[in-house]
């Protein structure tokens, strides 16, 4: 019974603080829900793309170049081990690197933005 009851006052405890912590929002008037999302995504998508322009593709980029030359000494330490490199890990990863570094041109055009 005494776990019971603490059961309950926690859920009780969640409910409350979802209840004081949520909000409530309204579309226009009109109750065009559609164009009040439209204006929110439109308000924000610059943000949004500054956003993505200055830290996540700068941040893949270098995740992207530090596997890249990991892979690539791996490479060369196998190419001494056993007299033949493998190109293909490397060169995936290159082509990663590349597309990643010049998304920022293209993709907003392809996204209409």
């Amino acid at each position: 019974m005494k776990n019971y009851s603490k059961i309950v006052r926690i859920l009780v405890v969640a409910l409350l603080l979802a209840i004081i912590f949520s909000t409530t929002s309204f579309a226009v008037a009109s109750g065009d829900v559609a164009g009040a999302i439209e204006g929110t995504w439109n308000d924000a998508s610059g943000q949004i793309k500054t956003v993505v322009n200055k830290v996540v593709f700068p941040a893949i980029d270098l995740i992207l170049a530090v596997f890249f030359f990991a892979k690539l000494g791996m490479a060369y330490f196998d190419y001494r081990k056993h007299g033949q490199f493998e190109w293909a890990s490397p060169a995936i990863l290159f082509a990663c690197l590349v597309f990643t570094l010049t998304a920022p041109v293209y993709i907003w055009t392809i996204l209409g933005m």
